[in-house]
Formats: structure tokens, sequence, C-alpha cells
């Protein structure tokens, strides 16, 4: 056993009002504990709306005839030698997925078609050496390369495994044992070997939050504890252990829940809202069916901003305000979302949740299959696929502790003007050194945008992840000072000077000077941003600077080309034709348009092929200076 560190202290959210002794007259045992239908519960499964039984079985058809990815040692390898992450995470995640596939087919069929498979499947995964990434391969004591056959370690992949092993051993129990014995024996000795010990016993794993100071606390956190809560509560036995375990999880998401700002804000997006705060509710629901209910934080009041940070986030259609590492365009989980919102008693919010998933039917599938989840949608989709449904398309949001504008020109709808402004600092989680940045959407289409982020690989997580060009503050709508773009580290922020809404307009007010080293020789640069609504955008830089070495270069990363004009006025377009006239000081400020081609399969399903940036120059280096930049849109002409 490696020695335990001390456990951090925490206001409690889970731990105060639940102490062991309520653990261990309330938890339920795993005899006990029914979480959901098993596959010899045919009437349960036949609730399920006929399209979906049709698209679910159909996919395990697909996989009937399909071999099994290999994993060899050298795409093991992959990693370390070429820094690639997608070739080995293909085969990976190819042969979970097919697994899953296989066995919710067989779960809504029922005649024993698709069994065998299943059997193979499963086979096949306890036979792996481990169920960690290459690039999480750091938890391990001889680092990365090829798994140690000798040490268990758990990553995010590890734990989600072991939960989908978990629930294909609850649901098809009776299957299983009918193709042999051993079968299900060999699943729970490697989800206890490889998880569930491992968890129990260790305090080493960064994700559990024990070293706040050193280690970050993210989505890691509850997605990790989710799935190990999952295994615990489906396959442990002794109620002893059984306790210890639940306990020592609820600890570890206090880390967590201590950790988030009240605001319900999540530094990492939307899109890993969806294994952050919704990681959290999958931990709150666990705990709450294995205790009848009596585990029941759904009254917290930041429980309820965490799940509504995900609505907040949402543009419009298909776009969400992307900062961080987080994708411009995507879908959230709905049925997932309306859950959150039914428990939470916020009508809003559920009816966002139907929206998103009768807009995008095979939204309620993460990108990640996860089978706890896709089991408790299952149960709501039929009511889902009726429910009231709306995107709230909200006015105003302010978050202060995350320092995020949000504003339109009016609610419920995406007509006029979007705009979206962040202060924080450049140590957040998945960062970029964006602070000051903005983003602005006409229509509910994109004029000045957040790039996001590249398809992973060794450089994106390592030292080099600042040479990435996407990550960088001369690729956000930033200035760069001196020849001096902003630096990252948790010293490198902004400070909020000023905010305020109403019905004629919204602003936000931040110093960014902090967040710039001391070689930009920056004294100070307030950075104003108002919108004044159904009129204009108006953006004002005034700064002062010990000296002044080089030109001051704005920075405007554009979706379509900008088309600049005289007299101080660049046209920006959006691809649905709305246009937008952007003023800026033409006689002090020179204009030139570059194009970057885009060639990462990730960042051209937002942007295509290219994006453009819109460099606006001083024509001398200045020490101090006051420039407004003006965003209107253009009336239309009449068609005759």
């Amino acid at each position: 056993m490696v020695p335990t560190s001390p456990m951090p202290s925490t206001r409690g959210l889970l731990t105060q009002p639940y102490p062991p002794e309520f653990l261990r007259q309330y938890l339920l045992s795993a005899e006990a504990w029914q979480p959901s239908p098993t596959a010899k519960d045919r009437s349960a499964w036949a609730k399920v709306p006929a399209h979906h039984r049709t698209a679910l079985i159909a996919e395990g058809e697909k996989m009937l005839n399909q071999s099994w990815a290999h994993l060899p040692a050298t795409l093991w390898l992959g990693y370390v030698r070429t820094g690639d992450r997608a070739q080995f995470q293909a085969a990976y995640f190819g042969r979970r997925q097919q697994l899953i596939n296989l066995a919710f087919a067989e779960c809504i069929e029922g005649q024993g078609r698709f069994t065998e498979a299943v059997a193979d499947g499963l086979w096949l995964i306890c036979e792996e050496t481990s169920w960690c990434l290459p690039a999480h391969l750091r938890l391990q004591t001889r680092g990365y390369g090829l798994p140690d056959h000798l040490q268990s370690t758990v990553d995010l992949f590890a734990a989600e495994t072991a939960s989908t092993l978990a629930w294909i051993d609850w649901l098809l129990r009776e299957q299983l044992d009918a193709v042999h014995p051993l079968l299900r024996e060999r699943l729970r000795f490697e989800v206890d070997r490889r998880v569930m010990t491992p968890c129990l016993e260790r305090d080493d794993f960064w994700w559990m939050g024990w070293h706040r100071g050193k280690d970050p606390i993210n989505n890691w956190n509850p997605w990790c504890n989710s799935n190990w809560l999952t295994c615990v509560l489906l396959l442990e036995t002794d109620h002893e252990r059984r306790m210890a375990a639940v306990h020592k999880i609820m600890r570890s998401v206090d880390v967590f829940v201590d950790f988030y700002p009240a605001d319900g804000g999540c530094d990492e997006g939307p899109m890993y809202w969806g294994r952050a705060g919704a990681s959290l509710f999958d931990c709150l629901e666990l705990l709450h069916s294995a205790t009848g209910g009596k585990i029941d934080l759904y009254a917290e009041p930041l429980v309820q901003e965490i799940a509504r940070y995900v609505m907040r986030a949402h543009i419009g259609g298909k776009w969400l305000l992307n900062f961080a590492d987080a994708g411009a365009r995507g879908t959230v989980e709905g049925l997932l979302v309306w859950r959150f919102g039914q428990r939470i008693k916020d009508p809003t919010l559920a009816a966002f949740g139907a929206w998103e998933h009768q807009l995008n039917p095979v939204s309620w599938v993460g990108h990640i299959t996860s089978p706890g989840r896709l089991v408790a949608n299952l149960q709501v989709v039929a009511t889902v696929e009726s429910a009231p449904a709306a995107a709230p398309l909200l006015r105003d949001v302010w978050l202060p502790d995350l320092q995020v504008l949000i504003a339109r020109d009016a609610g419920d709808t995406t007509d006029g003007f979007y705009l979206a402004a962040k202060g924080g600092h450049n140590a957040e989680s998945h960062n970029h050194n964006d602070v000051g940045s903005l983003v602005v959407y006409l229509d509910g289409e994109p004029l000045l945008i957040d790039l996001g982020v590249e398809t992973y690989t060794a450089r994106t997580f390592n030292a080099e992840r600042y040479q990435i060009w996407t990550m960088q503050s001369q690729w956000h709508n930033l200035p760069t000072v001196n020849g001096v773009m902003q630096e990252n580290g948790p010293q490198y922020r902004a400070r909020v000077l000023d905010h305020q809404a109403d019905k004629e307009s919204a602003s936000l007010t931040l110093d960014i000077a902090g967040a710039y080293p001391a070689s930009a020789a920056i004294t100070r640069w307030t950075r104003s941003l108002c919108l004044t609504r159904g009129r204009q955008i108006v953006l004002t830089d005034d700064y002062e600077l010990n000296e002044a070495r080089t030109p001051v270069v704005y920075n405007f990363i554009c979706h379509q080309r900008p088309a600049v004009l005289p007299n101080g006025m660049v046209q920006l377009r959006t691809t649905a034709g709305g246009t937008v006239e952007f003023n800026y000081p033409g006689a002090e400020l020179t204009a030139d348009v570059a194009a970057m081609q885009v060639t990462d399969p990730q960042l051209q399903t937002a942007w295509g092929d290219c994006v453009y940036r819109l460099r606006l120059t001083e024509t001398n280096p200045v020490k101090s200076a006051r420039r407004d930049f003006r965003l209107a849109v253009l009336p239309t002409t009449p068609t005759p």
C-alpha cells in the first residue's frame, strides 16, 4: 500500500451531512441496489421507442462480423515516438464502442444473438495489459512508453473501461453466465485489480485532489470518481469495504466541488462540462439511487449553478462559447441535460435539454459512450421526445468568478449581435493565453472567433503547448505589445474594473496589463467592451507603456475574409451573408489580412479550410493611446 497523504480540508458538501455512520445505515448493498432493469426484464426494454430500438440493434449488427482492433506494442509506442494519439485511440475506443453496441443490442433484442460477441469483447479487454491511454502513462512509476504489467494505474479511461464492464456485468449477468461462469469472475477480478483496489488503497492519483496546491482540479476528478463509484456500487459485496470506498469518493468529490467557482462557470468550456459538471451529476445520481434518495444535494445553489452553465454557454444552433480547449461547434447530451434540469427543478434547463435532444437526436450519446448514461437516458427518452423544448438564448450572463460576460441584442433570439468576453487568468484548466479576448457573432453566425484546439498530440500537454498557434494570444482577439504576447501562468491575469448590464446595453471593463510579461513594458492597459443593443459593439483599448520599441498590433481572428476598405473601415462577413462595418482609427493604424490554412480535422469541423487574421498596426511606436474599434451592422439594400 502506498503511504497516504494528508487529506485536504473542504467544506464537505457531501461528507459533512453524510458521514460514515450515515453510509453504514443507509447505503444499499450490492444485492439490494437495483439501478436499472437488466436485459432479463423484457417489458422494461420494450418501452424504449421503436426507432431507438431499431437503431441500437442495427449498430450491434454492424459489429457482429467486424474484427476486433489490435493494440500491439508498436501502437502503444507511437505516442512517445511521434506524439500522435489518434491511431492508438481509434483502435482502443473502437474496441470499447464495439462492445457497448453489441451489449445494448442484446439488451434490446433479448434473443442471445449478440451474447457470444459480447463475451469475446469482454475477454479481449480483460486480456489488455493496461486500460490506460499511452498519453496518460505518466501516472505509472516507469513513465511513458509501454504499460507496466506490475503496476495498475487509474486514468480517465481505465476508470471508464471498468465502469463499462461493471454495467455489462449487471445488464447481462444471466446471459454471460450461460456462456461460461468464469467470464464474469474474470471481469470482476480485473475491475477490482485495476481500479477498485488501487483507488481505495492509494492516494497518489493526482485527480483525487489531495494535493491541490500542486495538481490541477478539473474534469478528471468527477469523471474518474463517477466511474469508480459505479464499480463499487455494482460489484463490491463487502459492506465495510463498500462503505469505505464510497466515503473516500465523496471526500474526493468534495475537493472538486470546493474548487468550483460559486457562479458555476466551467473554465474548461461547455464541451468539457460534459465530463466536469455533468460527471458531478453522475456521482450525485449514483449516490441518490444507492441510498434510496437520502443523499440529495439538488437544492444546493452551487450544484444548480453548475448545471445551468451549459445553457449559458450556448450561442445558437450548434455554436457554443468555446474559450479554452473546447470546440466552437458541437452538441451536448440533451437527455442528460434534461435529467439534470428535472433534478434541480429548473424547467428552463430541462427545456434546453429537450431542445438539444430533439434537434440532435444522436446527442444523447456523447463523444464517448458511457453505459450508465445510456441506461439512464433510455429510460427517459420517450418522455423527452414529447417534452417542452426551447433554447433559452439568454440576453445577459455574467460569471463574476470566471470573469466571463455574455450579452445579446435581445433574449430568446439569435438575431443581431452576440458578444462574449473574458478576463480570468492564464493558468486555467485547458488554458489558452487569452485574457481579455472576445468573440462576436451576428444572427447566430461567427464573425470574430475563438479558434479552439487542434486534435490532441503530445505537444498539447507538454512544455511545447504554447508553441501551438491556437494557444497564443496573437491568435486570439488581443493586442501584441512591443512584439510580446501574453504569457502563461497564474500570475498573468485580468482585473475586473466594471461590469454593467441593463435593457439598453451591456459592458465590461478590464485591466489586462497583468496578462503580459514585464518585457511588454506595459504600465496600464484598460480594455472596455460595450454592446449597445440593436446598434453597435465598441471595443476600446486605452494604454500607457514604459517604452515603445515596436508598434502595437491589434489582432482580430475572423471566420470569413475581411475586406479592407479606405478611411479606417473593414467589412466583416458571416457565411450566411451578414455584413458588419468595422471602423478603426485609420489615421493611426494600418490594416492587413493574412489567411491561415486549417489542416487539422478537429478545427476544420468548426471553421473549414481557412481562417483569417486582421492585423491593425500602429503606424509608429507610441507610448500611450486610446483606440476605439466600432462594429455596426450594415443596412441591407432592399431588392427591387
